[in-house]
């Protein structure tokens, strides 16, 4: 079996979802290939036929550029996998409402296209997934409504997303690929897929169960880690020590420690979401996670946390929590993105929402909540601040810092606020009284 790309010096490559994953790799191709953006959110396919980015940290310039030169085409219509030469697949793999893995999206396109595969495609999926998915879930239905076979007809691998909102130093065309084959000639396809026409550095790994366990482990690995530092913090407090004192002091040895930071909470697709991936799965083998669940355990447990602290910050104003008018200061799930995906701000908020506070929100890279995306929670009475100024600053009874955004002036805040309550240590300079640390 021949992948047709290795016939063509500029195949076609059909990327299913432009969301944070899906554009910035549509980007990357489009710069040897000919891509079909295919999304069925009309929101962002309008966008992008204007030549404008929905996603903050990705340039409108270089969205235009590929759009009016026809090299990267966005579209609904699914059947036009049929000419492209590989598909990938980037979309979302959230978790139901019992905390266990939604794979309805990976099903549902997998449906989508098996009817349109050809001989000689190469089929990747790079949605964050359990080890076995590739395998044993998308393989049947890629299968189901076509005679074509996976490994014989067609290749299948797995590799796994990469991307960091918002982080200038690495980006896309900077980050290693890894990439698992259902067969070697399968992985030798993809790799060749993203190391000949996107440019990327290739770590090909054994078969797509391996790469589907990296992308856990990477995540895990931040989550238990973060973890410790949330019950760390929790412990100094008591014993009126300063975690962030801590941290400072322990990251000058050069040698056997890596800083991580406590926060209010975990945010974003990843690494709230992929610890559950791999505590379900491993159920499936009689395995336990229990490390594993008790970060997880530890991290759920922090917005509480700045609940409470804010609780009592206000009782010793003797000011109760009804009624009380509490501004959050940032919505994205880390600073200087507009990724709301998962942000401790929304627990935090139905939490002083069910106490009955009245909670605004201020944060200048969401001025709104979008309306129109199913994703994000809706609760009433979350109104945005679209201009923070002294005396507005002054009305509210406390400010709590869920995200330190670069751009806020907190010179200004520190002045002006009856009560802060910094979860991230943007106020470590400030000795006031109005200051709690949480």
């Amino acid at each position: 079996m021949t992948w047709l790309g290795h016939n063509k010096e500029n195949p076609t490559i059909a990327i299913i979802g432009m969301g944070y994953v899906g554009l910035p790799l549509a980007l990357q191709f489009s710069r040897t290939c000919r891509v079909l953006g295919i999304d069925f959110d009309a929101y962002k396919l309008d966008c992008l036929r204007s030549g404008s980015s929905y996603i903050k940290h990705i340039s409108g310039t270089d969205v235009r550029e590929a759009v009016n030169q026809c090299r990267l085409v966005p579209m609904a219509d699914m059947s036009a996998v049929s000419t492209a030469d590989a598909i990938i697949i980037c979309v979302p793999t959230p978790l139901t409402k019992q905390r266990e893995p939604d794979l309805s999206c990976i099903k549902q396109v997998g449906e989508n296209i098996s009817g349109h595969l050809r001989k000689g495609q190469l089929v990747v999926l790079e949605s964050t997934t359990y080890p076995f998915t590739t395998s044993g879930v998308l393989r049947p239905i890629l299968e189901c409504t076509c005679p074509l076979k996976a490994g014989v007809d067609f290749h299948l691998a797995f590799s796994p997303e990469r991307e960091d909102p918002g982080n200038k130093k690495y980006k896309t065309a900077d980050i290693p690929k890894v990439v698992g084959g259902l067969t070697p000639q399968c992985g030798e396809a993809a790799t060749e897929l993203y190391s000949k026409y996107a440019g990327l550095t290739v770590v090909p790994v054994l078969n797509t169960e391996t790469a589907e366990a990296v992308k856990l482990m990477e995540n895990i690995f931040r989550c238990v880690n973060i973890a410790m530092v949330n019950e760390l913090k929790i412990i100094f407090d008591k014993m009126g020590i300063n975690i962030w004192d801590v941290i400072e002091a322990a990251k000058t040895k050069p040698f056997g420690y890596m800083p991580f930071y406590p926060g209010p909470g975990l945010g974003g697709h990843c690494i709230p979401i992929d610890p559950f991936y791999l505590t379900w799965k491993a159920r499936e083998f009689g395995v336990t996670t229990r490390f594993i669940e008790l970060a997880g355990e530890i991290n759920t447990e922090m917005p509480s946390r700045v609940v409470l602290k804010t609780m009592e910050a206000l009782s010793s104003q003797h000011k109760p929590m009804s009624r009380s008018l509490i501004l959050i200061l940032g919505v994205a799930y880390k600073k200087d993105v507009d990724d709301m995906r998962e942000s401790p701000a929304f627990s935090i908020w139905k939490l002083l929402h069910d106490r009955d506070a009245l909670v605004s929100y201020y944060d200048p890279h969401i001025p709104h909540l979008p309306t129109c995306l199913h994703e994000y929670p809706r609760i009433g009475g979350f109104h945005s601040i679209e201009c923070l100024t002294p005396e507005i600053l002054k009305t509210f009874d406390a400010v709590v810092v869920v995200t330190d955004h670069t751009s806020v002036d907190y010179g200004m805040i520190a002045k002006n606020a009856k009560l802060i309550v910094d979860t991230r240590n943007v106020f470590k300079n400030n000795t006031t009284g109005t200051l709690v640390r949480a």
